[in-house]
C-alpha cells in the first residue's frame, strides 16, 4: 500500500517549485486559521474590561479582519497550486500511460480489454488525482490544524481540554465506519458506470443491427436495467451519508456543551479568563472539521492506493518486443526478404509457425495461401515485428530486423490491414496519416493510384469530407481504397496487403490491380490473397497449412502438381476465373 503511494509522489518531482508554495499556503493558511480563535478571545477580553480600551478593540477587530483576509489569500493559494498539482500529475500520468500502452507488443493488446484501460485512463487517473488535491495537500493542512489545535487547547487548560477531546474518537470512528460502508457501495457505483456506459456504446454502435431485428424495446429494457441499478446504488449512497451527518453534528453540539458548562464554572472560579474559553470554543469548532472528514482522508487513501496499483499495471507492463540498446537505422532499403527457419508460437505450447523458408527478391510479388488458420497473417506480421520470432531470423537485405530500430522497420513497410481502420478526421487527413508532410497534389496521386480520387471528387466536399466513426460513412471497397492509397502515399520499398482486396467488387478490385501492377514494380511485396488474379501475377506462391508451407511455385506449376493450391483452385478460384472469362465475353459481345 505504502510503496504504490510513494511511487505516485515521484510524479510530483518536476513541479518542487509548485510544491514547495503549496507548502508555503498550507502554513500559511493554517497559521493564521490558528491565530483568529487567540485574536477573538482577547478581543472578548478587552471588549468586557470597558470604555477604556475601545481603541485596543480597534486594533483587535483590524487585526481580526486582515488575518481573515491573509487565511482567505493563503487559503486560495493552496486550493489553487494543489489543483494545479493535482491537474498536471494526472496529465503526465496519462501521457504515461499511452505512452507506455504504444510502446507495448500485439501481444499486450491482444489479451488486454479496452474497458479496462479507458478505465484506468479515466476513473483511475482522477482518484490519483483527487489524492494529490484533496488527499495529499488537504490533509496536511488538517494535520497541521488538528496538532496545534490540540497543543493550543492543552497549554490553556488540560482538564477542559480531555473533556472536549472526549467526544473526537467517538466522531471519527464513527465517520471512519460510514466511510467503511460507503467504500463498497461507491466502489458498485464506479463499476455500474462503467456498465452502463459499455451497453451504451454497445446499443449506438450496433444501431443498424438493433433496427433490422426490430430490438428497440428489448436494447431499452436491458439498458433501463443498468441505469437502475446505478439509481438505487447511488440512492443508498446519499441514505448513508443522510443517516450520519446528523450524528456527527449532534456529537460536535455535545462537545460544545461540555465544554461550555465546563469552563463557564471554571470561568466563575477564575480559574480560566473569558477570553481563554471563547478561543478555546474557536479552537473546538476548528477540530471538529477535520475530525468529521476523517474518514473521507481514509478513503481517498484507499482508493489512491487501488487506483495507482491499476495503473502501474499498465506502466510496468513489459513489452514482448524490444528495441535492442544501440540499434542502427535501416536506411538504403532495397527490399530483400528472408525468412530463415523461422517459427513462432503465442505460448510455448502451441505453435503457429514451424520451419518458415522464405527467399523474396527485391520487387518480387509473394501470394500467401492456405485455410483460415493456417499462419498467413502471423507471416506478415512478423515482418514489421508486431511480434518477435521464437525460432529461426527474419532479415532485409541481410540485416537481421532485430537489431534495427523499430521507427526505421516500420517506415520501410507499408501495411493494409485486414481490418481497415479509418480515424473520425477528412479523407484528406486519413490518406495523409503516414506522411504528415504530404503535398495535397501527392494525396491527389496516391488517391487516383488506389481509384478512389473519382469517388472522392463526387462527394460535396471532396477531399475534405468527414469519415465517419471507423469509417461508417463509407463502403467497405472505398475504406480499403483509402487504405490503400494511405500505404502508397507512405511510398515503402516493401509492401504487405493482408487481404486488402477481399471486401471489394470484381470490377473495383480489377481497377485496384491494375494500379498496384505498376506501383509494385521495384518493391518487394507480400499479399494474402483471396483472389485469382493476384495469384496468376505471383513471382511466388506460398501455401500454408497449420504453420508450415506446404507448397510453393508459381500458378500454372500448382496446378499440376494437384496438391492443396489445387483444392483452394477448384473450391474458390475456379468461379472467379469463369465468372471473369463470362465478363469478358459479354463485353466483347457488346
Amino acid at each position: 500500500m505504502h510503496h504504490v503511494l510513494i511511487r505516485l509522489l515521484s510524479f510530483l518531482k518536476p513541479y518542487k517549485l509548485r510544491l514547495g508554495l503549496a507548502v508555503l499556503s498550507v502554513v500559511g493558511a493554517s497559521a493564521f486559521a490558528l491565530i483568529q480563535p487567540k485574536l477573538i478571545g482577547w478581543a472578548v477580553e478587552v471588549g468586557i474590561d470597558g470604555d477604556d480600551n475601545k481603541s485596543l478593540l480597534f486594533v483587535a477587530a483590524a487585526l481580526l479582519l486582515l488575518s481573515s483576509i491573509l487565511r482567505g489569500l493563503f487559503a486560495f493559494g493552496q486550493s489553487y497550486v494543489s489543483e494545479w498539482l493535482s491537474q498536471h500529475v494526472a496529465y503526465d500520468i496519462r501521457n504515461a500511460i499511452y505512452g507506455r500502452l504504444s510502446r507495448l507488443s500485439y501481444a499486450y493488446h491482444d489479451k488486454a480489454q479496452i474497458g479496462q484501460i479507458m478505465s484506468r485512463a479515466t476513473q483511475d487517473v482522477e482518484g490519483v488525482r483527487f489524492y494529490i488535491s484533496m488527499g495529499l495537500i488537504r490533509m496536511s493542512y488538517i494535520l497541521v490544524l488538528l496538532i496545534t489545535s490540540l497543543v493550543l487547547m492543552a497549554l490553556a487548560d488540560i482538564k477542559l481540554a480531555l473533556l472536549a477531546w472526549s467526544f473526537l474518537p467517538l466522531m471519527g470512528g464513527i465517520s471512519i465506519i460510514h466511510q467503511s460502508r460507503l467504500r463498497p457501495v461507491w466502489t458498485r457505483i464506479q463499476e455500474q458506470q462503467g456498465r452502463m456506459s459499455t451497453v451504451l456504446q454497445e446499443n449506438l454502435s450496433g444501431m443498424r443491427v438493433v433496427k433490422s431485428f426490430a430490438r428497440e424495446a428489448f436494447e431499452s429494457a436491458k439498458f433501463s436495467k443498468q441505469i437502475n441499478l446505478l439509481f438505487n446504488d447511488s440512492y443508498y449512497s446519499n441514505q448513508l451519508q443522510a443517516k450520519v451527518s446528523p450524528a456527527l453534528t449532534l456529537l460536535g453540539a455535545f462537545s460544545i456543551v461540555a465544554t461550555v458548562w465546563y469552563g463557564g464554572h471554571q470561568v466563575a472560579d477564575g480559574k480560566l479568563s473569558i477570553g481563554d474559553l471563547t478561543a478555546f470554543l474557536f479552537y473546538l469548532q476548528l477540530l471538529q472539521m477535520p475530525v468529521r472528514t476523517l474518514g473521507f482522508v481514509v478513503n481517498i487513501v484507499a482508493r489512491a492506493t487501488s487506483s495507482g496499483t491499476r495503473i502501474y499495471e499498465i506502466l510496468d507492463a513489459e513489452s514482448a518486443v524490444k528495441e535492442k540498446p544501440g540499434a542502427s537505422e535501416l536506411a538504403g532499403v532495397s527490399g530483400h526478404v528472408r525468412f530463415e527457419n523461422v517459427s513462432f508460437g503465442y505460448d510455448s505450447v502451441s505453435p503457429v509457425l514451424r520451419g518458415i523458408d522464405v527467399d523474396a527478391p527485391p520487387g518480387q510479388m509473394i501470394a500467401l495461401l492456405g485455410p483460415t488458420g493456417s499462419g498467413k497473417s502471423t507471416v506478415v506480421n512478423l515482418m514489421p515485428r508486431f511480434y518477435d520470432v521464437t525460432g529461426g531470423r527474419i532479415t532485409i537485405d541481410g540485416v537481421d530486423i532485430r537489431d534495427v530500430t523499430l521507427g526505421s522497420l516500420r517506415q520501410c513497410i507499408g501495411i493494409v490491414q485486414q481490418d481497415v481502420f479509418l480515424f473520425l478526421d477528412s479523407i484528406r487527413e486519413n490518406i495523409r496519416y503516414g506522411r504528415q508532410g504530404a503535398t495535397d497534389e501527392e494525396v491527389i496521386a496516391a488517391a487516383k493510384a488506389a481509384r478512389i480520387h473519382d469517388f472522392i471528387m463526387t462527394l460535396p466536399d471532396g477531399y475534405d469530407t468527414w469519415v465517419g466513426e471507423r469509417g461508417t460513412t463509407l463502403s467497405g471497397g472505398q475504406k480499403q481504397r483509402i487504405a490503400i492509397a494511405r500505404t502508397l502515399l507512405l511510398n515503402p520499398p516493401i509492401l504487405v496487403f493482408d487481404d486488402s482486396t477481399s471486401s471489394v467488387d470484381m470490377e473495383t478490385e480489377y481497377l485496384i490491380q491494375q494500379a498496384l501492377a505498376e506501383l509494385m514494380k521495384g518493391r518487394t511485396t507480400f499479399v494474402i490473397a483471396q483472389r485469382l488474379r493476384t495469384v496468376e501475377r505471383a513471382d511466388q506462391i506460398l501455401v500454408l497449412r497449420r504453420g508450415q508451407i506446404v507448397e510453393r511455385g508459381r500458378h500454372t506449376e500448382l496446378l499440376d502438381k494437384h496438391g492443396l493450391y489445387r483444392q483452394i483452385y477448384d473450391l474458390e478460384l475456379r468461379d472467379q476465373e469463369e465468372a471473369f472469362a463470362r465478363t469478358q465475353e459479354s463485353q466483347a459481345g457488346g
